[in-house]
Parts: C-alpha cells; structure tokens; sequence
C-alpha cells in the first residue's frame, strides 16, 4: 500500500512527498481510515479536462478529480490534480499557491473518506474539514 505522485505533460510540483504522505495518513487516521494505493497525478488543465469529460461527461475545468476505489475503512483512489487550476485559485482566493496545493490533496483524501462538497451545506463541511488538515500539515511543507 503505496500514496504515489506523478506527473503527466507538467513538472512534478516541489513537495515534500515523505512529509506530505505521513500528512496525508494521519489525516485519514482521524476518520478511522487506512491509507492504501493513492495515486496523485499532477497534470495540466488541458489533461484534466480530457479526464472530465472522458469519465465524468463534464465538459468544464477543475481543480481535482478523484477516482474512489475505496473498500471498507482503507481509502484508495487516484487523484488527478490541474496544477493550472491550481495557481488560478490561488490568486482567485489571494492565498499561497503552497497552501492552495496543499488544501487541494487533502481535499481529495477527504472526497475518499466520506466528504462530499456538491449538496446544500456540504461545501462549508469540506472547508472546514481542509482547514483542520492544514492546520497539522508538517512545518517543513509549508
């Protein structure tokens, strides 16, 4: 049971992937979840939106897709983030692109633990749930 990273048609993001993967474990540990195969891939908005509309029949852009193959309390999945979109938000939202990487991962772990951010009140839950995570996010990741 692995959480990977890789990088298709971008340059991996400068992570610090053992930090940020023992990160994203004990996250998972507070909702009474085992991390198995996670697979991040990084990608451009170009990429993320042939995955959108390919898997999801949506026809617009995003900052994260998950994939849940999740079974019983051990979450996997593989996670394809646009980095583009990324940076847009960041500036969007006048926060650290670091930061906005970051709320981004975890915000994918948290879709494989149970969250959900589409229905009425949902998205208040999965922010306040991004803010409880970053705020144990390791000091040397941020």
């Amino acid at each position: 049971m692995a959480i990977a990273y890789y990088a298709e048609d971008i340059q991996l993001p400068a992570i610090k992937k053992r930090a940020v993967s023992g990160w994203i474990k004990a996250v998972a540990e507070t909702y009474g979840k085992k991390t198995g195969d996670i697979s991040y891939i990084f990608c451009s908005d170009e990429k993320i939106l042939e995955v959108n509309r390919q898997y999801l029949q949506h026809d617009y852009y995003t900052d994260i897709i998950t994939f849940d193959y999740t079974e019983g309390n051990k979450i996997s999945g593989d996670l394809f983030i646009s980095l583009d979109t990324v940076k847009t938000n960041a500036e969007t939202f006048h926060t650290d692109y670091n930061e906005e990487l970051h709320r981004t991962i975890i915000h994918g772990i948290l879709h494989l633990c149970g969250i959900n951010d589409k229905g009425p009140g949902e998205r208040e839950i999965m922010e306040e749930n991004e803010n409880k995570a970053l705020a144990i996010l390791p000091e040397e990741c941020r």
